[in-house]
């Protein structure tokens, strides 16, 4: 999710590329950074899917930046997030790249008191326009994934994301509507 644009840990380089054997789905919940116990926001995990490609982006960390962006990491993803660590093989875009590498992935298991679990995109989009955290509006964490996805790799399909952004979009012309009409009276 945010880390392909918000890291907020110091690294060496960054590629581009995707995982195998896993979608992105919405189906974490979050109640810190993009939500509220009150209001849960929507963010993404990675669901096993043998057929599926996803992209992101790697962060290489070298010295001590590995010991500081695993500690953050920790506390951003696994203690306030609630998601679990795995170890995947990451293919990088560049058309001269090398072999896969090994990154570590984040992934949210349906064990963890936060996940929520599958919804339609409809209502993951309503939940998304409620929702906002200590880092900012739901609604920001899902149009920078999907800008992410349209400039780093517009060969990409991502059709839940994609369908989840169609969905918010074609709900917040009516919420407009109704803040200017509840001014009026």
């Amino acid at each position: 999710g945010s880390l392909v644009w918000r890291p907020g840990f110091e690294f060496t380089s960054r590629k581009v590329g995707f995982i195998r054997g896993y979608s992105r789905r919405f189906w974490q919940g979050d109640t810190f950074h993009r939500g509220s116990e009150k209001t849960p926001g929507r963010v993404v995990t990675l669901l096993e899917d043998c057929g599926a490609c996803t992209w992101g982006v790697a962060y290489e960390v070298r010295g001590e930046q590995i010991a500081a962006s695993l500690e953050y990491l920790n506390m951003r993803e696994a203690v306030l997030g609630g998601y679990d660590t795995k170890l995947v093989k990451f293919h990088p875009q560049e058309k001269d790249a090398e072999e896969p590498i090994l990154a570590l992935v984040y992934i949210a298991t349906p064990q963890n008191p936060s996940y929520l679990g599958p919804a339609s995109e409809e209502d993951i989009a309503a939940q998304i326009i409620v929702s906002s955290g200590c880092a900012g509006h739901n609604i920001e964490y899902l149009l920078r994934l999907a800008d992410f996805m349209r400039y780093f790799c517009p060969q990409a399909e991502d059709k839940h994301l994609f369908s989840i952004e169609e969905a918010l979009i074609s709900i917040l012309p009516c919420l407009c509507y109704t803040e200017e009409s509840l001014e009026e009276t």
